[in-house]
């Protein structure tokens, strides 16, 4: 888009009172932000939406010098904006009830990003919610799934990074500008994303992640997506916010169980009992979205058994006793008969050929 477009698109944000609905609603109505600023403030208040008050937010206190910040902010850093009328907006937001009027973006986004599926939980994520979230995300990517989440620490990593480590599609949704990168430690993976996808924010940039920014931020993980996974959550965990968001917007909830007692499975386990569905493998994901396999390979469950064929017995015996939660040296040393220098020699064997991973504190998971 040419700059004076820009500039309207952008003054027309900068209305007090115009949220997404009424942006929305305007432009449609009178064909372009351009033409919603020229018309009059009589034919503007006579719409039933609108009224006298916004009808003259609109004529007189439009922040010129906001949108200039933003057009020099937009050049800087080399954002690119999309809107609603653009034939690369997401097709997926277009659904729902109050769509960005535009999208500020770095990356790309692209046709295939319709085939989205979000995964979200907890930033204290357990050992468990780590490797199901992993294994659950390098999944739908070996099958061209793009993976949407919020770049936040814990689950909402580890999904971008799984769908980076198969090379697939990711993106981010950001609760500040995309210029702004938070938690700032996820810088270098924001920049992966970019090759790979897309960071994107429906806010000005130079906003800075404020609380009341996720929950809107919520609403667009889940509009992006056809559905959405709760890895695991809290009773007061964002993650239920995007839930929330997902059955407003007429998308799946997919939850995966957790333990029974454990503060992270609390908001899955509840999610379930209202009706989530019960996730046991990515299949379970595909088949309720109707969402045709590609890729290579054949989906495993979450939880399935690895070949062990062709496994010593000592690595078959040890490798038996891990699962998705860690093991002390001493009881794996213990369980398995054999002295500690030798669970770790067997240890190391199965880390070796992907079987297992060794956390802090000599503990040990499946891989």
């Amino acid at each position: 888009m040419d700059l004076i477009e820009l500039k309207s698109w952008l003054a027309l944000l900068t209305v007090p009172k115009i949220g997404p609905v009424r942006y929305v609603s305007l432009v449609k109505r009178f064909g372009s932000p351009k033409e919603v600023l020229s018309a009059s403030e009589k034919e503007l208040a006579s719409l039933p939406d609108i009224g006298a008050l916004i009808a003259s937010n609109i004529k007189k206190h439009i922040s010129w010098d906001k949108v200039e910040e933003q057009v020099k902010l937009v050049k800087k850093n080399r954002v690119k904006v999309v809107t609603f009328k653009d034939e690369n907006y997401p097709s997926n937001l277009l659904s729902i009830y109050d769509p960005p009027p535009l999208l500020f973006f770095k990356g790309d986004i692209e046709r295939e990003d319709r085939n989205a599926v979000a995964i979200v939980g907890s930033r204290s994520a357990s050992p468990y919610g780590r490797r199901i979230t992993e294994r659950i995300g390098r999944e739908l990517a070996k099958r061209k799934i793009t993976i949407v989440s919020g770049l936040a620490r814990g689950i909402d990593s580890i999904s971008h990074q799984a769908a980076l480590k198969e090379n697939g599609r990711t993106i981010a949704v950001f609760g500040s500008g995309v210029d702004i990168i938070y938690p700032g430690e996820n810088r270098k993976l924001a920049e992966r994303i970019q090759s790979c996808g897309a960071i994107i924010s429906e806010f000005f940039l130079g906003t800075k992640p404020e609380a009341p920014n996720f929950p809107r931020r919520n609403r667009l993980i889940s509009g992006l997506s056809l559905g959405v996974v709760i890895v695991e959550a809290g009773t007061r965990s964002g993650a239920l916010v995007t839930a929330g968001w997902a059955i407003e917007q007429n998308r799946e909830v997919f939850a995966i169980p957790g333990n029974l007692g454990a503060k992270n499975s609390e908001g899955t386990n509840s999610l379930i009992k209202q009706g989530a569905k019960l996730v046991t493998s990515v299949e379970d994901i595909l088949e309720e979205l109707n969402i045709t396999l590609v890729g290579n390979g054949s989906s495993s469950p979450v939880q399935a058994e690895q070949d062990l064929s062709c496994l010593s017995s000592k690595e078959k015996k040890i490798f038996k006793l891990l699962s998705d939660e860690p093991y002390h040296i001493d009881k794996i040393s213990a369980q398995a008969h054999v002295n500690i220098s030798e669970a770790l020699s067997v240890l190391l064997s199965l880390e070796l050929k992907g079987l297992a991973k060794q956390l802090s504190g000599k503990m040990f998971v499946r891989a």
